[in-house]
């Protein structure tokens, strides 16, 4: 065999074991990093936060996310997937944070990112929103 088709095939099997595992990962983290600024918390370790915990099928915990979403005036869905959703968080000064949830349904749970669209600093409000959200969350069991 010849050296540059020895190499192809092992770019080929390098690849393919690349990819075979990224397929078996739900959850990209690059998709829900947080920037290095304050005013950002995920559920993939920046801000102490864990993920949502559902049981049932990932139908069931996309729609006890979207019922929790729903008791809270200040969140408006804008994208909902079958396992990922968007809303934007508007306080009444006017600031609007965004929130994205991605379902990893082997491991069943939601984690998300909570972010201010504006500023730097958010005084702690993506924290205490995902904090209340997963007590919400939970009660809807």
């Amino acid at each position: 065999m010849s050296n540059s088709f020895t190499h192809t095939v092992f770019v080929a099997l390098v690849l393919g074991c690349a990819s075979a595992h990224a397929a078996l990962t739900p959850l990209a983290e690059s998709e829900l990093a947080c920037p290095i600024t304050p005013n950002c918390v995920n559920s993939l370790g920046r801000g102490g936060l864990a993920p949502l915990s559902f049981q049932g099928t990932p139908a069931q915990g996309m729609a006890q996310l979207k019922a929790t979403l729903a008791t809270l005036a200040e969140a408006t869905v804008v994208r909902s997937e079958a396992t990922s959703l968007s809303a934007i968080f508007t306080t009444f000064l006017g600031f609007r944070d965004e929130v994205e949830f991605r379902l990893d349904a082997e491991a069943q749970t939601i984690h998300f990112r909570s972010r201010s669209l504006m500023g730097a600093y958010d005084f702690g409000k993506n924290h205490s929103r995902m904090q209340d959200l997963k007590s919400r969350f939970e009660a809807t069991r």
